[in-house]
């Protein structure tokens, strides 16, 4: 028999700002429960949570980690996350699979850019959600200003359960109005020792104990009623209307922290128990077929597969929630996306990076498994027949692109693999061999991103590489119509070659009319694969050139706009119009006309006003009100149109379109002008004429490239 039942499992996700105190938060919750006898510091780096060299190194948490603890007859699955926006993955794989989410507030900081940020996915889950105000012991801490702030951010529904009776070094008690208790601990924090409400607290405390009932009957009929009837309710009605709003997503209760001297995680502990919902009380997961899976240990089984790592020597350890039934050693399940069966020869619980074996593990619970054959991110196991596949997490799309290269030729299969490992590990960074810039590109959410996935590189694979600057895919066309001709002959002995070739190019757009001079005998229309198109219309009359080679024509003309003659990027939205030419009855071949074709439209091309074009990206940024300016500077001096501030709660949302050739380095400067207090997100928009300078410059160094190749 497991441990604990569903009811009686718990799933928590730590949310917030970097620095907020998550992972010193997770160390006090396993402290508080006899899990280890020393609270370790992220000064000291021996947290239980940030155990990975590289958090260490850095001082900040950059995986997801999966740690429980027991209380009180509870079980509590804690995933503490990263809170640098780099991260994001993270933070959404664990969402996916938690129950409830403990957002932390800096009390000096107030509500920050990545707080807003996070619950942006917080509501897209309907995450039941607690609002822990920490650090509530710094001189600095402001904590009315703060939940005034939350309120402003996330709406009336934030509910102040806890207040602090001073802040700064005398906190020392907390006021629970749920309870209607004082909470105070000695300066070694722990245990506190529980008394009545101060004389001086009454008039606030009964205040906010009635805008807490008010709002729990608010959410529930049967409490309101109950609520007019007596003009009270009771704790365990109060915890009851708790736990509905909070499932439904329309209270927020707000609780009172010090996490560095271990000061209210342990209150905060009991409502997790007492309130926030087991898996079974949440509302069934919706398979893709439109099924219900109700969280049942007596169900059939399905497993939710939300994070893969890589461990040296062992492989891959496969983290996963059970939605449904009851999973047990040497179980066999099925992989719904590959078809596989997968034998479940281990189970672990897992804290942080250590493992301990078990036998089982009922409905709502979370934990991990080793070495499964064919089986990702995102995929759902279930018991043979049942075809259940639940939905996938939606990962946000990247931010920044770097190439990569190897430092050492001939290790460029070693790299393949190592990057196909590292996407395995984390679904937020593609990686794209592009035969348009022949590069290998890697795009991620930022320079701290990459840092890290340069760090596995070279620790875990023994690879040296270098980013590079990747190449613009640059596109070209014309502005004007121009007429060209080429004769392609070549004489050498035997049979030879001849094709002539009489060509019009014109700029395409939708719509527009038929040459007035030409007699149309075919037109074809390709939407190319790099957007836009070519329209290429046959106007051959008295078969100066037979049927048969204008395929070959059309070839030459296709070839060249995959390799265009400003700068050879492809080239688009262009109408081509054979109108005559000349064969020669034995020496000509479809490789004379596809010649005289390239040709022909080459030099149409040069003399048709062409146009190199290049991506622009649709910008926002998310940025506290005293910071707009220097970004709106900063983006200016890219090239940037600002084409709008919107304001966000507290924070103005600046919205640019940026040339993608601007964009290097952005991820990094953006965090050095607002010092980590801003976030950005872009999206690829249209493209769009470079400047007349710039389309210059670009000329002559492709120019000075193809010469240097040629030579």
């Amino acid at each position: 028999m497991p441990e604990f039942d569903t009811s009686h499992v718990k799933n928590i996700v730590l949310l917030g700002h970097a620095g907020s105190g998550k992972t010193t938060l997770a160390e006090c919750m396993l402290y508080e429960a006899g899990l280890i006898t020393r609270k370790g510091s992220i000064s000291e780096r021996n947290t239980t949570g940030d155990y990975h060299e590289l958090e260490q190194e850095r001082g900040n948490s950059i995986f997801s980690k999966l740690l429980h603890t027991k209380w009180r007859g509870y079980k509590i699955n804690v995933i503490d996350t990263p809170g640098y926006d780099d991260f994001t993955g993270e933070v959404i794989s664990a969402l996916r699979v938690a129950d409830t989410g403990v957002m932390l507030l800096n009390a000096v900081m107030g509500v920050e850019v990545g707080t807003d940020i996070i619950w942006e996915y917080t509501e897209k889950f309907r995450t039941p959600m607690i609002f822990a105000v920490n650090k509530l012991d710094d001189d600095n801490a402001d904590f009315d200003k703060t939940v005034r702030e939350a309120k402003s951010h996330f709406g009336s529904n934030v509910v102040v359960v806890q207040y602090p009776h001073q802040v700064g070094a005398g906190f020392h008690e907390i006021i629970d109005v749920l309870r209607m208790t004082m909470y105070k601990f000695t300066d070694n924090g722990g245990k506190p020792e529980k008394l009545p409400v101060p004389e001086d607290q009454k008039a606030r405390a009964d205040e906010l104990h009635k805008e807490l009932i008010e709002a729990i009957a608010s959410n529930d009929e049967g409490l309101m009623e109950k609520y007019f009837d007596k003009g009270e309710l009771d704790e365990d009605e109060m915890k009851m209307g708790l736990k509905k709003a909070m499932i439904n997503h329309d209270l927020f209760p707000v609780f009172c922290l010090s996490a560095e001297r271990n000061m209210g995680s342990g209150r905060l502990m009991g409502f997790i128990d007492n309130v926030c919902p087991s898996a079974n009380e949440m509302p069934p997961q919706t398979t893709k077929s439109g099924d219900k899976l109700a969280c049942d240990a007596n169900g059939p089984a399905c497993i939710f597969i939300y994070k893969t790592v890589s461990e040296p020597h062992v492989g891959e350890l496969s983290f996963f929630k059970v939605y449904s039934g009851t999973i047990k050693s040497g179980m066999e399940l099925e992989n719904e996306s590959t078809g596989v069966t997968e034998k479940i020869s281990q189970l672990f619980l897992v804290e942080g990076n250590k493992r301990s074996n078990v036998n089982e593990l009922v409905a709502g619970d979370i934990g991990a498994t080793l070495k499964l054959k064919n089986t990702h991110v995102n995929n759902t196991l279930h018991a043979r027949g049942k075809n259940y596949e639940l939905h996938p997490i939606a990962f946000p799309p990247p931010n920044m692109t770097v190439a990569i290269e190897t430092l050492k030729k001939g290790e460029e299969e070693k790299l393949s693999q190592a990057m196909h490992q590292l996407r395995e590990e984390d679904p937020t960074l593609l990686v794209e061999v592009s035969p348009e810039l022949k590069q290998t590109l890697i795009h991620c959410q930022g320079d701290m991103h990459l840092a890290v996935a340069k760090w596995k590189i070279e620790h875990n694979h023994k690879l040296e590489v270098k980013f590079v600057k990747p190449r613009i895919a640059y596109r070209e066309t014309i502005r004007k119509m121009a007429d060209a001709s080429y004769r392609h002959k070549k004489q050498s002995g035997g049979a030879g070659q001849f094709g002539e070739v009489f060509m019009r190019i014109e700029p395409w757009y939708e719509g527009m009319p038929e040459p007035k001079d030409l007699t149309v005998r075919g037109r074809d229309i390709y939407d190319l694969d790099w957007g836009g198109k070519l329209v290429f219309y046959n106007c051959i009359v008295g078969g100066a050139i037979d049927a048969r080679f204008l395929p070959s024509v059309l070839k030459g003309v296709m070839e060249k706009m995959h390799n265009g003659p400003l700068t050879g990027s492809y080239a688009r939205d262009i109408r081509v119009s054979v109108y005559d030419g000349k064969m020669h009855p034995v020496d000509s071949n479809d490789i004379s006309f596809k010649i005289a074709g390239l040709q022909a439209f080459r030099q149409a091309f040069q003399q048709a006003d062409p146009q190199i074009l290049e991506p622009i990206y649709h910008v926002e940024v998310l940025c506290p009100d005293d910071l707009t300016g220097p970004v709106m500077g900063d983006l200016q001096s890219r090239r940037a149109i600002v084409e709008g501030i919107d304001s966000e709660g507290h924070f103005q949302k600046v919205i640019a379109k940026v040339p993608l050739a601007e964009m290097e380095g952005y991820s990094s400067s953006l965090r050095s002008i607002t010092q980590g207090r801003a976030k950005f997100k872009m999206y690829f928009q249209a493209y769009e004429a470079v400047p007349f300078e710039i389309q210059r410059r670009l000329i002559d160094e492709y120019s000075k490239t193809a010469k240097e190749e040629f030579a």
